[in-house]
């Protein structure tokens, strides 16, 4: 039976009920705490295993999990806020310095893959397959106030003004959009509704039939009833976001791979290192079921294996990962060709 995920209370996250529960119960009062903060996008998956590590703990230890989003999350995280950052998106050049100031180290860890999904209103008819171009002319800055209605992304569409939702400046998810999309990460129009909470988004989109947003896969499938996704036509004809497009290497260039990042400092601790085993040990399971897209389980022990060797740095050195398949994911993974902070 699959858990539920249903993702829209946030305030109070359900490994934080769970902990409270347990200690109203008298099963046992939390000794240690791990803190969790960063991307709704993974927020589902981390929230997942912290609910299932904790009771397996039996109340002994304590997460807790935020979502100010990925470039909030680092921004914590280099302060030494917190022990782990959810991420999706591989840590910047300016969040390493912003680390390196603060003797920071960290251990990157790839968790699974997400299907950035473009969604519409079901009410929509015409604008079911876009192209990257299309979407490009949509949301490019120079957009802004000049290119409003769907007629102009497309001359057989509606002469009808669309409304436009994001997420908001410090999701890894705008960073990644943005740069797949118009070519430049955080190279944007300003006038749509953003948010760090992708039930913001999905809702604006279901009420709207002239909406179109994005954020990450698992909140389409909880709402597919409400939203549809748009088929991405990247010169083969229309993609689906799916496990198959996303494997095959077909849905790009908005297949992305999410991580977790861990601090060296936390990871000495007897929790930490705990929370993380029981992560890599069962996120084929739990990413599977909040509807993620899970890595090959040999690329969970490898993962567990630089983490138990402490492999600081990033393989990305400070950049994007658009257009990276798993098969390129693992291939870098292997060759352990880490920039150290």
């Amino acid at each position: 039976m699959l858990r539920s995920h249903n993702f829209k209370f946030k305030l109070l996250s359900v490994s934080t009920l769970v902990a409270t529960l347990m200690s109203i119960a008298g099963i046992t009062n939390a000794q240690s705490i791990v803190k969790i903060d960063g991307s709704s996008t993974v927020y589902p998956i981390t929230e997942a295993v912290a609910e299932d590590f904790q009771i397996a703990k039996k109340g002994a230890v304590r997460v807790t999990v935020g979502i100010s989003g990925t470039g909030g999350g680092f921004k914590k995280f280099c302060r030494g806020e917190i022990d782990i950052a959810n991420a999706s998106r591989p840590i910047q050049k300016k969040e390493m310095e912003d680390c390196k100031k603060s003797g920071i180290q960290y251990i990157e860890m790839p968790v699974a893959y997400d299907a950035l999904t473009v969604a519409i209103n079901p009410k929509n008819t015409w604008a079911t397959t876009m192209t990257i171009a299309e979407l490009k002319k949509m949301w490019e800055p120079s957009a802004q106030g000049r290119v409003t209605k769907w007629s102009q992304i497309n001359p057989s569409w509606p002469d009808e003004t669309f409304k436009l939702y994001g997420a908001g400046a410090d999701s890894g998810t705008f960073d990644y959009f943005t740069e797949a999309v118009v070519g430049k990460a955080k190279s944007s129009r300003g006038d749509f509704t953003a948010s760090e909470d992708d039930n913001v988004l999905v809702q604006g989109v279901a009420s709207d039939k002239n909406g179109l947003g994005f954020f990450g896969f698992a909140y389409y499938i909880e709402n597919q009833k409400k939203v549809s996704a748009v088929a991405i036509n990247n010169g083969k004809g229309g993609v689906i976001p799916s496990s198959e497009t996303v494997e095959d290497a077909t849905y790009q260039p908005l297949a992305r791979p999410i991580f977790i990042y861990v601090s060296t400092k936390a990871a000495d601790k007897p929790e930490v290192k705990e929370f993380v085993t029981y992560y890599m040990k069962n996120a084929v399971k739990l990413v599977q079921e909040v509807q993620y897209f899970p890595l090959p389980p040999s690329a969970y022990t490898t993962i567990m294996t630089h983490f138990s060797q402490k492999r600081t740095g990033t393989i990305f050195g400070g950049t994007s990962a658009v257009g990276l398949s798993i098969a390129e994911l693992l291939k870098r993974e292997a060759r352990l060709e880490f920039e150290h902070n």
